[in-house]
């Protein structure tokens, strides 16, 4: 790194209870994956100090934030919107140039999180709870949802503008106030989102913003006793290690997604054509660098000749190169160490003795010699006890395609991993995919489509390693508010439910 260039016009700040906070202490350097020479801005290394400031400021400003008007909550998240559609064409290049993303796919990510706040917009007005019937006919009942406090919200560097929004927008809407700690690879995008925030209005020490490595400031976040959930996407390893420290506070709830072992499954009536597009789109999409990729495809036997050469032949065609070119498919991967993981699951496919079909490596050519880019590796692999590619989250161009000879044979295959987040079913019969869609271990499921896709208005998240049960988008209400039961008598007497007696003995005098 000794000819780094920076050419980024950014320099990183924190934002703390409304102020822009330049570094005080140690940097890091945000560097462009498509070439490693280059470096987009220096930010503050956030350290537990900082992190201290910034969740006080956020419980400071809770109170008020708690009992102003949810719908003028829901008003500023209408000024983000109007700002983010101004601003998308901007956002989604700066976010190509840290991310690798190709550009399509930034702007539809920026777009992605503008659909989350308009859709925090128009529930602003919606019920925040309901009456139930009483037992006593001269009682009302009533659920409703209140706050739960300081969310701390992490997010990872492959969705770095759409997932912040998925945990910052109905944590915010619902009177919660917010410390964001952006990934380290994409500081950037989260800086830009920020200041988004401040210029929509949103009170001061409502959002707060802390840059920093995982290990530091990270830590330091998911551990303070003020934060009172843990919203995160990321690894397995960090996630687990989360909900860790979650379940030593008398206080603390997180929701977590995590990784995945995705799959598309190619039943024996499957379009063809529709298979392989919807498996190249699982598989290579943001280079396999989403938690929802497709590391396995399955395919019924019957069609596995006639799959692999239309999907190989696919694959061997796709462009691997410049996010900002209009004709490349995938970007690089995000750093050397994704690239080294892939570079080992490859090797440990060939020493599981799987059938190598494109033998994907390192992408040398003047173009790309500087960036971190790989071409895709594809193999068949029978699904064998043991056998760790087929069961273990890669996260890169690595697809394993997997013969199958029944629907039950599929469904313990796909079943056999410690993940369960995205599952896709391609079949011409509706009996077939329900029985995919009630036997498989997922989170999200789709028919005749990519394993990749989600909408905010659903629930993201998943079971087993991918998640804890308290998904992302629009389910995340669920876990930064609490519920409250609140029963208003309008009799003059006490009267009890269940028949429990409310007469008051009346003994001897003491």
């Amino acid at each position: 790194m000794a000819n780094l260039t920076v050419t980024g016009s950014w320099q990183g700040r924190q934002y703390i209870a409304g102020r822009w906070q330049a570094a005080s202490g140690d940097v890091f350097e945000n560097i462009n994956p498509a070439n490693v020479d280059e470096a987009l801005g220096v930010y503050p290394r956030g350290t537990a100090a900082d992190v201290d400031t910034a969740v006080g400021a956020a419980r400071s400003a809770f109170d008020s934030w708690r009992r102003t008007s949810r719908i003028r909550r829901g008003e500023l998240f209408l000024n983000l919107a109007n700002l983010i559609r101004r601003d998308t064409d901007e956002l989604a290049v700066a976010l190509a140039r840290e991310n690798g993303k190709v550009l399509n796919e930034a702007r539809a990510e920026v777009v992605e999180g503008l659909h989350m706040v308009e859709y925090v917009f128009g529930t602003a007005r919606q019920p925040t709870g309901h009456m139930v019937a009483s037992e006593i006919e001269t009682k009302d009942l009533f659920v409703r949802r209140k706050p739960r406090g300081v969310v701390a919200v992490i997010t990872p560097w492959n969705f770095p503008f759409a997932v912040p929004l998925w945990m910052l927008g109905p944590s915010l809407l619902e009177g919660n106030t917010t410390v964001f700690k952006p990934s380290e690879e994409t500081p950037e995008t989260g800086q830009r989102l920020a200041a988004l925030f401040e210029e929509a209005g949103f009170p001061s020490g409502t959002i707060n913003l802390v840059h920093g490595v995982g290990e530091e400031a990270g830590d330091a976040l998911a551990r303070h006793a003020g934060v009172d959930v843990v919203a995160f996407t990321g690894s397995y390893d960090v996630g687990s290690h989360i909900r860790r420290l979650a379940a030593e506070s008398e206080h603390k709830t997180c929701a977590l997604e995590m990784g995945s072992k995705s799959a598309v499954i190619v039943c024996e009536d499957a379009d063809l054509p529709l298979a392989v597009g919807a498996a190249i789109l699982s598989a290579f999409k943001t280079t396999g660098q989403r938690c929802v990729s497709a590391g396995r495809v399955l395919v019924h036997r019957r069609l596995l000749d006639r799959f692999v050469e239309r999907f190989v032949a696919e694959a061997r065609e796709l462009k691997f190169g410049d996010p900002l070119a209009p004709d490349t498919f995938a970007g690089p991967m995000i750093n050397g160490a994704g690239v080294d993981k892939v570079l080992a699951y490859n090797d440990l496919a060939r020493k599981e003795g799987a059938h190598i079909l494109l033998d994907g490596c390192r992408l040398t050519d003047p173009s790309r010699a500087r960036g971190w880019f790989l071409s895709p590796f594809v193999y068949i692999q029978e699904p064998k006890p043991g056998v760790r590619t087929i069961r273990e989250e890669v996260f890169g161009p690595h697809v394993a395609i997997v013969p199958f000879d029944s629907d039950e044979q599929a469904i313990r295959v796909y079943n056999d991993t410690p993940y369960g987040l995205s599952m896709a079913v391609i079949t011409e019969d509706y009996r077939r995919w329900r029985l995919y869609r009630d036997e498989c271990d997922y989170g999200m499921g789709y028919v005749n489509l990519p394993c990749i896709g989600a909408e905010v208005h659903l629930p993201f998240g998943g079971v087993k390693r991918s998640g804890n049960g308290q998904p992302s988008a629009a389910a995340l209400v669920d876990a930064v508010t609490h519920k409250t039961a609140f029963t208003v008598n309008y009799d003059r007497r006490i009267i009890m439910a269940q028949g429990m007696s409310a007469q008051v003995s009346r003994g001897e005098k003491n």
